[in-house]
């Protein structure tokens, strides 16, 4: 009897070792880390559902799933709970069954579109071209994330080839480049922001002296020297192949509606619009912004903060008040939410959508200049507003800014009004305000008192800002487009800038 189980166990044991799925490309151990003083475990994937616990800051948990902006974790035995990504770092831990990790790989198609995350619903924020070499950083099932442009992003794995790609061989010191560019600067050290001491032009042949970070030294005339941008440079190969074309430095769009301007200056006319992944070939670099070339030949100007870079020019960062915004703890608040829709349109629309849509705006723009951003409600939930507060309060906010639309029973009215309540809070009040009307070019109503639970009962510089009223038919439709909802967003992201820079 005791042999017949025996066989049996054996025999079950084989049955499920045969069968049970087996490990393919990355093993992926991953976790999250508490980067926030207190954190709230929830349990399900938003504001809404009840606390599990209190995380502290430091502490450790393995990730089980991840949901839109917030990530399952394990709590203690038999016990899971979810936090919102934007509380926590991610880290992994890999073995690799398939020599993917770290490996080199290549795009196999033009244009691969490089994602914030691991999946189609994440935003652009790069692409690549057919042939460029990557580093397979992780894996997350069909998805691999990847280092680019010293950024680090995620790709579809059908559009890249994991064998290990050769490196392009380039002439070290004493190779020839030639200019690209119609007029290029020699400037004194290797950065955009040192002296210019030279110039020189499209076709001129100079021999590399010294190279550093894409920048290279050169003898610009007969004992002068200086450093040239390297990306408008062009080295000749060894052996040159007929099929072998420029490496053309380019901007990717990083969202709908981006202005595309007359002169590299944020008051400039507005000569075209951009969608989101749209590409452009970078012709110059104009203080902090791209001089590109459109479609119809002719050039404009797009700013350097609301693209990525494909190719060996740099990234530029903001200059001037944005770096005022460098660890700044600021939340926005998009109004209403899951059962309150908010006001509604002449034509619909709720403005529970249109307050999403301005906040995740405003939060790329405040994140990329090195802010830590928190949101209310990152989708289509429900948050008390004793719970907005709450946010603002536990976090000790340097600003918290609730996004709302207004209404009238008069469809005439129309135009934008800044609140506060607390006097602490009427300059960064006043502040936001006149930038966002400067971008949006909305009617300007004031700013003015306004008894609203969220700024009253808020300890933190608060404001809450209408911006334009859905009951105006006109208006509303202005308020949809992609090109408001880019100023918007652009001009409470100034205001905030400048409010931190005047402190």
């Amino acid at each position: 009897m005791f042999k017949k189980m025996s066989l049996l166990l054996i025999c079950i044991i084989f049955i499920f070792g045969t069968f049970l799925p087996q490990s393919k490309g990355m093993a992926t151990s991953r976790s999250i880390t508490i980067y926030a003083d207190t954190v709230n475990i929830r349990e399900g994937p938003s504001l809404s559902y009840p606390l599990v616990k209190q995380a502290k800051k430091g502490e450790k948990y393995t990730i089980l799933q991840e949901k839109g902006d917030w990530t399952q974790i394990k709590v203690a035995l038999g016990q899971t709970g979810w936090v919102a990504n934007w509380l926590v770092t991610k880290e992994s831990s890999q073995t690799s069954t398939s020599g993917n990790a770290n490996a080199t790989a290549v795009a196999n198609t033009d244009q691969l579109r490089v994602r914030s995350g691991p999946g189609t619903s994440f935003r652009i924020i790069g692409v690549l071209n057919k042939g460029q070499a990557v580093t397979i950083l992780d894996q997350n099932e069909n998805w691999y994330e990847i280092s680019f442009s010293n950024q680090r992003g995620w790709v579809s794995t059908d559009y890249i080839n994991t064998q290990t790609a050769p490196k392009e061989t380039q002439n070290g010191n004493n190779g020839v480049v030639t200019v690209t560019a119609d007029t290029l600067s020699v400037r004194k050290s290797a950065d955009l922001n040192a002296a210019v001491i030279g110039t020189v032009e499209k076709g001129q042949q100079f021999t590399v002296l010294q190279e550093e970070n894409n920048w290279v030294k050169i003898e610009y005339k007969p004992g002068s020297y200086g450093w040239a941008a390297g990306w408008y440079m062009d080295q000749a190969a060894a052996n040159p192949s007929p099929e072998k074309t420029n490496n053309e430095n380019t901007v990717t769009i990083l969202q709908d509606g981006s202005n595309i301007r007359k002169s590299p200056n944020g008051q400039a006319d507005v000569i075209s619009h951009a969608k989101e992944g749209d590409t452009f070939a970078i012709s110059n670099i104009v203080n902090d912004w791209y001089e590109i070339k459109l479609s119809n030949g002719a050039k404009g100007y797009v700013a350097g903060w609301i693209v990525s870079v494909n190719g060996t020019a740099p990234n530029i960062e903001k200059q001037g008040p944005q770096n005022s915004l460098k660890n700044k703890t600021i939340v926005i608040d998009p109004g209403h939410g899951g059962v309150d829709n908010g006001t509604t349109g002449s034509s619909g629309t709720l403005e529970k959508n249109l307050t999403i849509k301005t906040a995740k705006l405003l939060y790329d723009k405040l994140r990329a200049a090195g802010a830590n951003v928190y949101l209310t409600r990152t989708d289509d939930t429900y948050i008390s507003l004793p719970a907005r507060v709450s946010v603002s309060r536990s976090l000790q906010a340097d600003a918290f800014v609730s996004l709302h639309y207004d209404s009238n029973t008069d469809p005439n009215v129309q135009g934008s009004t800044g609140y506060y309540y607390h006097p602490s809070q009427k300059s960064l009040a006043e502040t936001v305000y006149t930038s966002t009307i400067n971008e949006t070019g909305l009617k300007n109503r004031g700013v003015r008192f306004g008894d609203f639970h969220v700024i009253r009962e808020n300890s933190q510089k608060a404001t809450l800002i209408e911006l334009g009223y859905l009951s105006n038919p006109s208006e509303e439709m202005t308020l949809n487009s992609g090109s408001f909802q880019e100023n918007a967003a652009t001009g409470v992201f100034n205001g905030l800038a400048r409010f931190f820079s005047s402190k």
